[in-house]
């Protein structure tokens, strides 16, 4: 039976003759959406690119980013079994603070996830080129760019993925699981046959490898934002994209978005101590040590260490999995974008047909222009290395507005039922929000500047729409919004340019790096808490979602 057309309130108060999204994913689905976007092409290119970065002690470099993200993930935990809703990242801030906050954070979110599908195209075809000339290497960076077979290819690809999810969650669902159990299979399997078959003890300690830390303290932080390690859990987030589509949302969120973080931590870590004791010392005493670690073919670097220490048949699979890996994160993104401009279309902050739905519950439209952005992505953007650093920055910073909303709601409606609560008051979302200005500060500035031009360009968009939208476009609460929003992206831009990462002008070292961006976090949670919305004014916007979410559970009247 297809999906009816009762008409019911929609998000903006009026009624709505679209079809809802459909909630076909269970407990271990949703579990798997997010294991599955966590293990994507980061794992195939982060131990090494770590290792060149902090060297044996890269492992702290996950270790640590693991427990940043967590702090992020159990603030949106609260917040997605309170609203399950898809979209939910971008729909937070309407909540509490009003249109302009989430048309902001929202066009940094559907930015960042919107690059994410062409990055696991291009991290496929930068190990494929094993097989035939996909990517060319630049003679001085050694960076691998797309040709123009490459464009051809990942063309189609992004088209397969748009065509799978136009069949809806449900078919996404079950192709997702399969492909999740090959990944964690070929990842363990990398795991424990490197450190049975070659694994070197001394290779974490010898002085002329440059020690256990020959990046220092920065080269472990630097690690963190550039070398694919955060950019490897930001999966986690499908729990709360995707919350909207699951069957129990309140006990299935928490569940996903926990589980998968701890999941995933422990097999990120493990890797990078096989990585680091696989690699042959030939290479790093030829390497002059870790910071500069080559050798052949590191194109596809776990391939070739497989190669090397004489596991062909390893080295077959890993290429394999790296076209299958990338590939289903890229598939899970293009849903999720398509979800984050949906969620925008519903708050009324961008066009009405982004929110439109077929009867079989996909936004057609929103993957349509999912798909054309990609196809832009791959111009400036040819290669793998030169976008993980940014897409890193922008979905870690879309990430910090949800500490602040889950802080502004316990003041707000604090008698609101929380299934799933955050302990420890303050502490936790604030050491979050701090956590996201530390990730974003460490990418350093030559990414960012890029990062806060396009969020200039966001809002140049959103005057337009403004000036256009007539009656449609919703009030923009700038008071609420603006005012720790603004302060934010400018107090992080001002210390990206003032550090010494990546391009930055040095004057802030990198103690007082820690110090500045606590301080920055500490005026913009207060900021936040002083302007937020008055209680009516979020209780009008907990209605409206309250009346889409019972008008997406009246379309669910079809056959599963």
């Amino acid at each position: 039976m297809s999906a009816t057309s009762t008409e019911t309130e929609g998000a903006t108060g009026a009624p709505s003759h679209q079809p809802g999204l459909r909630r076909d994913l269970g407990r271990v689905s949703l579990l798997f959406a997010c294991v599955g976007s966590i293990i994507g092409s980061g794992w195939l290119f982060g131990a090494l690119n770590a290792a060149r970065e902090a060297g044996p002690a890269s492992v702290f470099s996950w270790a640590l980013a693991a427990v940043m993200i967590l702090l992020i993930g159990l603030c949106f935990a609260e917040l997605g079994t309170m609203f399950p809703v898809s979209g939910g990242v971008v729909r937070f801030p309407h909540l509490s603070f009003g249109s302009f906050a989430s048309y902001t954070m929202g066009w940094i979110t559907w930015i960042a996830a919107a690059t994410v599908a062409p990055i696991e195209v291009e991290g496929a075809l930068q190990y494929a080129t094993k097989w035939a000339d996909f990517t060319v290497a630049h003679p001085t960076t050694g960076t691998h760019t797309l040709t123009g077979l490459g464009y051809v290819v990942a063309v189609v690809a992004m088209a397969f993925f748009v065509a799978l999810n136009y069949f809806g969650i449900r078919w996404f669902a079950r192709v997702n699981n399969v492909l999740v159990w090959w990944k964690l299979g070929i990842i363990l399997l990398v795991v424990v046959a490197f450190l049975l078959t070659a694994f070197h003890g001394h290779n974490f300690d010898t002085k002329q490898y440059g020690g256990f830390a020959p990046g220092g303290g920065k080269g472990i932080f630097t690690a963190i934002s550039t070398a694919g390690i955060t950019f490897s859990f930001l999966g986690f987030r499908q729990a709360v994209e995707l919350a909207g589509e699951t069957d129990n949302p309140k006990r299935n969120v928490p569940f996903a978005l926990i589980g998968s973080v701890v999941i995933t931590a422990a097999i990120y870590i493990l890797l990078e101590v096989a990585f680091l004791g696989a690699v042959p010392g030939h290479d790093l005493s030829a390497s002059h040590g870790w910071l500069n670690l080559q050798f052949a073919n590191d194109f596809g670097p776990l391939a070739a260490i497989a190669s090397a220490i004489g596991l062909g048949w390893l080295a077959y699979l890993l290429y394999v999995d790296a076209v299958i890996s990338p590939a289903d994160t890229g598939l899970i993104y293009t849903t999720v974008t398509a979800r984050i401009s949906y969620a925008m279309g519903r708050n009324r902050n961008a066009p009405e047909a982004l929110a439109r739905t077929t009867p079989r519950g996909a936004p057609l439209i929103s993957l349509v222009v999912t798909f054309v952005l990609g196809l832009i992505v791959f111009l400036p953007f040819p290669s793998w290395q030169q976008l993980v650093g940014f897409i890193t920055s922008a979905t870690v910073l879309s990430f910090g507005s949800g500490p602040l909303v889950l802080a502004a709601m316990r003041r707000q409606i604090p008698d609101h039922e929380r299934v799933f609560r955050v302990p420890g008051g303050d502490v936790i979302p604030f050491l979050a929000l701090y956590s996201s200005n530390l990730i974003v500060y460490w990418a350093g500035w030559n990414t960012n500047w890029k990062l806060f031009a396009t969020i200039g360009i966001g809002l140049v968009l959103l005057v337009v729409f403004e000036v256009t939208g007539g009656d449609r476009a919703p009030r923009l609460d700038l008071r609420a919004g603006a005012t720790w929003l603004l302060p934010w992206l400018g107090g992080l831009a001002l210390t990206s340019y003032a550090g010494d990462y990546d391009g930055g002008r040095g004057w802030i070292g990198l103690g007082w790096g820690f110090a500045v961006n606590l301080v920055l976090a500490a005026i913009v949670y207060l900021l936040a808490l002083r302007v937020r919305l008055p209680v009516p004014r979020v209780e009008e916007h907990i209605r409206e979602a309250a009346a889409e979410s019972r008008h997406e559970e009246e379309q669910l009247g079809q056959a599963l």
